[in-house]
């Protein structure tokens, strides 16, 4: 049920309503579902009779993208099963939805893959670990995250060619740390839930024996390098001087300035629509928020190709100047659509797709960019779509998952799985999810077992894949 406020957004009135149940009964909860859905019961898949054919969903998904752009996506995912699963959300989504549905429901990711997990900076400007992408999040069962993080890594350990056994151990630890530190959280106040986090400095200290001197050089220096991603880092690279003022370098078609994308339309037409955007965004922020993004000055905007999943939905880069051309600000506006979940689990309850992602993550991140807004615009061709919008380059640090050994992608993987059982008990009951989980490593070995079997079968949709490309069927570009 939503509300509306007096800014004409809306307010969750009935969505996160949870009786209140005292610990005992909330972990009686957890129990009885253990009673009705085993722990034991995760560990299967097969692909139902009538199982949706995987390429036609993602033919489907295209059908709202921008139509030159989705032959990138394709080359993308064609790389390899793991960058197949990445952009596969949608073919996950209604595998999950024919196997046994929980009904403890927490804020879902919806994708929550290895490498949606990364480094950005905080308000406070501290390095802060933590899911960094929330396309697809929607209230769900809390185990459909789970299941995927497990699927990736076990596909992420076959793609960097580890042996089975090293896989499995690999799974159940990333499984294991997401139980305990459930149970962890399950017996901690509601305020110390919500203010736990996970920054780098903690990372080290908790790995440092484990890593190893010489790996956490490596890091070190990585994430020195993130601290310069910045809007500044990005002005630097990304735009030039043309005429006497900044205008973002067209490198087509990863990178089409809006001059070149919106021919037939005068720039000075575009640039008062992009203040009138920009007049609408500053709405959705915190009063402070929105207080410092009036001092900055649209300057220049284009579109940009992002990510794997995301190719070809609408997302575009905007350069804003402070007090002068040195003083830049970067923002990405990343078109949102329907989660891939909601045809299994209902339509969200935010009329704004962008408003959506943006309360999702709000929900299950420690600490939200300070710009995270949205906004509902009509283009030139005259369809309104719906928005997000945050900083372009914010101290943000991905780690390459290919580049990953044993021990660090182990080490990687227990850090995924606290974060997201961090983001689970912010919104969930997770006392019942802790009760249910219990202390023994059953769920730990059963998940470990549903993974190989969805590995196997993310394989063969991407031998699918690569067989529509060499029929014709579907067109791919790769090398982008």
């Amino acid at each position: 049920m939503e509300m509306a406020t007096v800014d004409g957004s809306s307010t969750v009135t009935g969505e996160w309503a949870m009786p209140h149940l005292s610990a005992e009964e909330r972990a009686a909860r957890g129990k009885a579902e253990r009673a009705e859905i085993p722990r034991a019961a995760h560990a299967t898949w097969k692909a139902p009779p009538h199982r949706r054919d995987p390429i036609a969903l993602l033919e489907e998904q295209a059908t709202t993208r921008v139509p030159e752009l989705v032959p990138i996506r394709y080359g993308r995912m064609l790389v390899s099963p793991f960058t197949f699963y990445r952009g596969a959300a949608c073919v996950m989504a209604s595998d999950l939805a024919a196997t046994t549905r929980s009904g403890l429901r927490v804020q879902l990711c919806g994708d929550a893959h290895l490498s949606n997990f990364g480094v950005f900076g905080s308000a406070e400007r501290r390095l802060m670990f933590d899911i960094n992408d929330f396309d697809e999040t929607l209230p769900g069962p809390w185990d459909w995250d789970v299941k995927r993080l497990a699927a990736s890594v076990e596909l992420a350990g076959r793609d960097n060619g580890f042996s089975k056994s090293s896989r499995s151990d690999i799974v159940q630890t990333t499984v294991r740390e997401y139980r305990e530190a459930m149970r962890s959280f399950a017996a901690l106040r509601d305020l110390d839930v919500w203010y736990a986090s996970l920054d780098v400095e903690q990372v080290f200290d908790r790995f440092r024996s484990s890593v190893g001197r010489k790996r956490l050089h490596v890091t070190e220096r990585n994430l020195a390098k993130a601290r310069t991603k910045d809007s500044i880092q990005a002005y630097e690279t990304l735009t030039h001087e043309v005429g006497g003022r900044r205008r973002i370098i067209s490198d087509p078609p990863l990178i089409v300035p809006v001059d070149e994308f919106s021919k037939g339309v005068a720039r000075e037409q575009i640039e008062q629509q992009m203040r009138e955007i920009l007049r609408g965004y500053r709405r959705t922020l915190e009063a402070d928020r929105r207080h410092l993004l009036e001092r900055y000055e649209f300057a220049d905007m284009a579109h940009k190709v992002v990510g794997v999943g995301s190719v070809g939905s609408r997302a575009w880069i905007i350069l804003l100047l402070g007090r002068d051309d040195q003083d830049p600000l970067f923002l990405q506006a990343k078109e949102a659509q329907a989660s891939v979940l909601e045809p299994f689990l209902g339509k969200s309850e935010y009329r704004n797709s962008g408003q959506r992602v943006v309360a999702g993550q709000r929900l299950m991140q420690a600490a939200s960019d300070i710009f995270l807004g949205w906004q509902r615009v009509e283009g030139v061709d005259g369809v309104e779509r719906d928005f997000y919008v945050r900083q372009l380059r914010d101290w943000k640090f991905s780690v390459d998952i290919a580049a990953l050994d044993r021990v660090v992608l182990t080490t990687y993987g227990r850090l995924c799985g606290w974060t997201l059982a961090r983001a689970h008990a912010r919104s969930g009951d997770r006392i019942a999810i802790a009760a249910y989980l219990g202390k023994a490593d059953s769920f730990d070995k059963a998940i470990a077992a549903f993974a190989i079997a969805y590995a196997d079968q993310t394989e063969r949709d991407h031998q699918a894949l690569a067989a529509a490309v060499k029929s014709g069927r579907i067109q791919a570009e790769t090398g982008l």
